[in-house]
């Protein structure tokens, strides 16, 4: 097998999730995707949002990437 730099990439799959929201959280998420808009002048759906902030809010999360570097 050669030596490469460049390691195996990770699994790169889509995964389909669907959940169940209620309706202020809804109302959050559009006013967050209007607010998106005006910083960036580019709308985006909610749901190419929301991938984007649950890994903002797990990257942040100190004790989650404590967890996560002892396993």
């Amino acid at each position: 097998m050669p030596d490469l730099k460049l390691a195996k990439l990770p699994d790169r799959t889509p995964i389909k999730l669907a959940i169940t929201i209620t309706p202020d959280l809804h109302e959050m998420l559009q006013h967050y995707a209007l607010l998106y808009a005006e910083a960036y002048g580019r709308e985006e759906p909610i749901v190419e949002l929301i991938p984007a902030m649950l890994a903002s809010f797990l990257e942040s999360d100190r004790g989650f990437v404590r967890s996560r570097n002892r396993s």
